[in-house]
Formats: C-alpha cells, structure tokens, sequence
C-alpha cells in the first residue's frame, strides 16, 4: 500500500463489500434490530408477563414437582388447547417467589403454580419467547422441524460475520480516506 491507487482501490474493495453484505442483509438486520428493541423492553412494554407471588418460599413444604407438573398439564388441556402438545420446553422454578413456570414447546404458552397448593396463578400467552425465537433463528427450526438447532446456527454465524464484516469495513471506509488526505498532504511535491 505505497501508493495513493492502491489504497484507493482498496477502499472501493471495501466500498463495494460493504455495499453488498448491506443489500443481502438489510432484512434479516431490520429484523435482528427490532426484536432485540423488543426483548430490552420487554419488562417494560407487557411483552412478558408478571411473575406472580405464591404462598411459601420453603421448598419443604412445596408439592413435588411431578404432581405440579401434572397439574400443568392437566390446565393446559382445560385451559389452552386439547389439540396442542403439551410437551414441556422447560419449568422455571422461583423459590423465592413461591411458585413455578411450566414453558410449554408449542405455542407459546407458560402457566404459573404455586409451589405449595399446585393452585393456578397464571395462564399466559409467552409473546417474548416468540420474539426471541424469531430473534436468534429458532423459529425457522420450529417451522421446519429441524433437530438440533442447525438453522440457528446457521442464521447466528451468518449474521454475526455479516455485521463484523459491516463494522470493519466500514470502519476502513471512514478511516482509510484520512490516511490517503494525510499521505498527500505530507507527500514532497
């Protein structure tokens, strides 16, 4: 990079670069970038649901939890749907509230017990698991039944080299014009 072409051709390189990582992801970032607004305001926008309070934070005298679990099941298919899978995603247990999330797969739906009677605190409609699926990739997994998140993975490498390879050259195309002005500037005549 001895002479001002060279490094002019190289900021077109990058110029050119930038311009077309820009165009191919411009969706797929507009995406990236609202849900994540959404996530960072969930708490704040009713997105996600209160977490509700039960009755005791002593774990002795709580229900086991294959009968919470049972009784989660047991209102999801009275409450939500007989047709859905109630399949649990996974069971989020807050002592220090006194009770227990029960995250079903399909759907999107959650419903809290309490940890001592096994008594419904909530059903909820779980929106920001659906915007953080559509966030890292893994809805496309659940559309087209993909084992072992291979979409998201995919998704996730694609778009964090997209956006480093944005953040460089863009980085060059702001920096690399000052070198070639300075170069000329002190460039014997």
């Amino acid at each position: 990079m001895n002479n001002f072409k060279d490094q002019a051709s190289w900021i077109r390189a990058f110029r050119w670069l930038h311009r077309k990582i820009a165009i191919i992801s411009f969706l797929f970032f507009l995406i990236l970038s609202l849900s994540g607004l959404l996530l960072g305001l969930k708490k704040n926008t009713g997105l996600l649901a209160p977490t509700k309070k039960g009755i005791s934070s002593d774990l002795a005298t709580w229900l086991p939890i294959d009968s919470l679990h049972s009784r989660a099941v047991t209102v999801f298919k009275d409450s939500v749907s007989k047709e859905l899978s109630a399949e649990i995603d996974r069971i989020d247990i807050r002592p220090d509230k006194g009770i227990v999330k029960f995250i079903f797969k399909k759907a999107y739906w959650g419903i809290q017990l309490d940890g001592t009677t096994g008594a419904v605190l909530l059903i909820e409609k779980r929106h920001s698991d659906l915007i953080e699926d559509i966030h890292d990739g893994s809805i496309l997994d659940n559309i087209f039944g993909t084992d072992g998140e291979q979409i998201k993975s995919s998704y996730t490498t694609i778009m964090g080299l997209s956006l480093f390879l944005l953040v460089a050259s863009g980085f060059w195309l702001w920096y690399g014009p000052g070198i070639i002005r300075r170069r000329k500037r002190s460039k014997p005549i």
